[in-house]
């Protein structure tokens, strides 16, 4: 079944995270995606081999793509390139600061010479700030940001096991273009995008931001646990932990007297609502946990339950490879087949193969040399 962007050319000078994770959507929904790879290839081939042979990362975000290996700096190369940017719909590159300028493929460079392009730049920050010649990479983003300031326990700060902001920045990018498809399609101009990985992340701090600039407090690392919501996080049962939530006040009135047994802390003036359970966290959790104690895991998930109260337990990898929520699709290597995660926004999408590196290149050059 043909998607919904069919018949859309994608070009991409990518590597690594942020620009891939973009551009497998927009194959995905059916677009033609050529990844123009250099000669020893995208960095994320060579992570790891856990698939067959293949990176996990690269396995993950390059299915359905093309691969060509071409020389941005060699003339020949330079003009195959030229001729598919010049019939693109899409160009997305993700090179170090200032490369592209300099080789005429900014996405600004590209819209005035070709109108009906939208062309993506993808940066670590703003290039109208004074840190945008800063390299970036996930976890320096991660950490420049902020984000590792409030992630963790109060004793270290870590950052997010996946890579947040690739990613984050990545859908951000997909986004943008989808917004600037609709554009053209009422305008039949094209677009010069910026997405800066510091804005994504930024983005994503904006409560712990506003919590310093307005309520002038900052937000503490609270492990698995929520800075500013009470009872919010991960509890001790005789077996095992289970995540417990009250954001509601029908949530505190079912959790104080149908978990706890305690109707009477329903209106104590020390947890009325949330901002005062938060304020006195210390004397809540001391009442919480001896009762979650006295508990298995699955006693405590059946009382919950039966106090209509959200609960989860603290899934491990293994437990998410079998979890009865997690739906897969068949994605293929040059080695074999694999199980995948399923895309979220096309669950019965039929993965295209991930390309060897320069499968594509000779049938590309055939095509486009001028």
């Amino acid at each position: 079944m043909a998607g919904p962007l069919s018949g859309l050319l994608v070009v991409a000078i990518e590597q690594a995270v942020a620009a891939p994770t973009c551009t497998v959507r927009l194959a995905d929904a059916g677009a033609r995606v050529i990844k123009i790879e250099r000669e020893s290839g995208d960095t994320a081939r060579h992570y790891d081999r856990a698939i067959h042979g293949t990176s996990a990362y690269f396995a993950w975000l390059n299915r359905g793509k093309q691969s060509a290996v071409l020389d941005i700096k060699a003339a020949a190369d330079r003009a195959v390139i030229e001729a598919m940017v010049s019939q693109a719909d899409v160009f997305v590159q993700n090179l170090a600061p200032g490369a592209a300028s300099r080789l005429g493929l900014g996405a600004a460079d590209l819209v005035a010479r070709f109108p009906r392009i939208i062309a993506v730049d993808i940066v670590g920050y703003g290039q109208d700030t004074p840190a945008r010649d800063m390299r970036a990479y996930d976890m320096l983003i991660q950490a420049e940001s902020g984000m590792c300031a409030v992630t963790g326990t109060a004793e270290t700060p870590v950052k997010v096991g996946v890579s947040l902001a690739d990613v984050a920045t990545g859908m951000t990018a997909h986004a943008a273009v989808l917004e600037a498809l609709l554009e053209r399609a009422l305008t039949g101009k094209g677009k010069a995008i910026e997405i800066a990985m510091f804005d994504t992340m930024a983005d994503l701090m904006s409560v712990p931001l506003l919590h310093h600039d307005y309520a002038h407090k900052d937000s503490p690392r609270v492990g698995l646990s929520h800075a500013s919501i009470y009872p919010y996080g991960s509890f001790d049962c005789s077996d095992g932990q289970v995540v417990a939530v009250v954001q509601a006040p029908q949530e505190w009135v079912r959790f104080c007297t149908s978990v706890l047994r305690r109707p009477d802390l329903i209106h104590d003036p020390r947890f009325v609502d949330n901002p005062a359970r938060v304020a006195n966290r210390a004397a809540l959790e001391a009442i919480i946990h001896p009762v979650f104690a006295a508990q298995t895991q699955a006693g405590m998930i059946a009382v919950l339950e039966a106090a209509d109260l959200p609960w989860s337990r603290v899934s491990t990898v293994a437990d998410l490879s079998a979890h009865p929520a997690l739906r897969r699709m068949v994605g293929h290597v040059a080695g074999g087949d694999f199980a995948g995660a399923v895309s979220p926004l096309r669950r019965d999408l039929v993965a295209g193969p991930v390309p060897e590196l320069g499968q594509h290149t000779d049938a590309i050059r055939v095509e486009f040399t001028p």
